[in-house]
């Protein structure tokens, strides 16, 4: 990548308008709701197939039984149908009506039993009692059925028929990858899980975003190698991770994305290390134009930034969302629908993601050629003709941060951090002196 090349060309991938895009995103969102994905199963290759249709993705299977670290791929769990029906054999509770229905690898279960049995596998939300819990047992064999907490009270005595139609088998994990070769070998690693079922901002809109961050890339020349991950929350980066120590040493830089479809934030946590380009690139760029993200530390709950980040690994990879995880009243609930992401939120964070990579790509440093105080500006159109203002434009000082920071030591992200300016005014205005030879580069960033 040459980092001579003008900010406007080094952005041409984006491919059409901020709206056309927000709503293609949303679009695909759309057509990922509707499918029942847990860590393993057809769900989650099924969406694989949608993905795929909008880039191609490499895929692997890795069987039941197999060693991750400290963990195992467990059996695959599939879900054919689950109900409950009342005593007067009215269905109270279909999964035909919501995935969230059913705890997650729940095991088979076809009985009648009375409702106080029934309630001890039975979740609801009290403080939200018109909305679906999401709950989930991968790891201890249960079984149980969410519902609405208002629908839950109605209940009434009697003998229930309760059905979950379900098997676990030896059988495999599925992940989705791509790659991207640049011109080093130096990799941009980005990850979003993809087991969640029927939750439009976790994870719907950071499966469909990263997919569009992939193919937008896939029509630039760049500096950097990009590998995408869509895996499995927890066992899938685990997987991922023990089968790939090779690569793991090529990782310069990398997000995990989820919770990016709504209009909170924007969030970052930061890497275990605090302080890596990453970290730094993300402080330089807005979401929606002009909102700063909000920066906090790196904590070892949340997803799978905290199995990157562990101390075997330490890789500089942090996670990027809108409103930050389990704070948000929607978060796994039913009310994490369709109609709580929208297309300009998606579209922004898009935007914010392809200003991070741009960060990454063209960072370099300049050396300013007319040291001796400030060159003429005026003359070359890059500074007003007119004196005296009480103020100047955000454009002419980032001509003169660049200018005056150009002396060898400091690249275009320094000066960005240094002035408060965000990158791409600092790019942009280092690009017009490059271009007027008031400026050479020394090299990369």
């Amino acid at each position: 990548m040459n980092v001579n090349q003008p900010a406007a060309d080094r952005t041409a991938a984006s491919l059409s308008s901020p709206d056309a895009i927000g709503k293609g995103i949303a679009a695909l969102a759309a057509r990922l709701f509707p499918l029942n994905r847990s860590i393993t199963g057809d769900g989650v290759r099924e969406t694989l197939d949608i993905l795929d249709d909008h880039v191609h993705i490499d895929r692997s299977e890795v069987a039941t039984g197999t060693r991750a670290f400290d963990w195992t791929v467990p059996r695959e769990w599939k879900l054919r149908a689950a109900y409950i029906k009342d005593p007067s054999g009215r269905k109270i509770v279909d999964l035909t009506e919501s995935n969230l229905h059913v705890m997650g690898y729940s095991t088979p279960v076809d009985a009648r039993m009375t409702l106080g049995e029934l309630k001890k596998h039975i979740h609801t939300l009290p403080e939200q009692p018109d909305l679906i819990p999401y709950r989930t047992s991968y790891y201890t064999e249960d079984w149980a059925f969410c519902m609405r907490h208002n629908e839950w009270l109605a209940l009434t005595e009697g003998e229930y028929e309760v059905v979950i139609d379900s098997s676990l088998f030896d059988g495999s994990l599925t992940y989705g990858e791509i790659l991207q070769p640049g011109a080093i070998d130096r990799t941009v690693l980005f990850s979003t899980h993809i087991c969640h079922p029927s939750l439009a901002n976790d994870n719907c809109a950071g499966l469909a975003l990263q997919a569009f961050i992939a193919a937008a890339l896939k029509e630039r020349a760049t500096r950097y190698t990009y590998r995408f991950l869509f895996i499995p929350g927890t066992i899938g980066a685990l997987t991922w991770l023990s089968r790939n120590p090779n690569v793991l040493q090529h990782i310069d830089h990398g997000l995990v994305l989820s919770c990016i479809g709504d209009g909170g934030g924007p969030t970052y946590k930061r890497t275990r290390r605090g302080n890596t380009m990453i970290d730094r690139a993300v402080s330089v760029v807005r979401c929606g134009g002009d909102t700063a993200v909000e920066i906090v530390d790196f904590s070892p709950y949340g997803y799978d930034e905290r199995q990157f980040n562990a101390p075997g690994f330490n890789l500089p990879v942090g996670q990027l969302q809108r409103s930050r995880f389990g704070t948000f009243p929607q978060y796994h609930t039913s009310a994490d629908d369709l109609g709580f992401i929208r297309p300009q939120h998606l579209a922004s964070s898009y935007q914010m993601v392809m200003d991070i990579i741009d960060v990454l790509e063209t960072n370099w440093v300049p050396l300013n050629l007319f040291p001796m105080g400030e060159p003429q500006l005026g003359r070359r159109g890059l500074f007003s003709a007119t004196g005296g203002h009480n103020n100047v434009s955000v454009g002419s000082l980032a001509f003169l941060w660049v200018l005056n920071l150009a002396d060898g030591e400091y690249s275009l992200l320094d000066i960005a951090e240094r002035s408060g300016i965000v990158y791409k005014e600092i790019s942009a205005a280092a690009d017009l002196l490059l271009h007027h030879g008031l400026l050479s580069c020394l090299r990369p960033g």
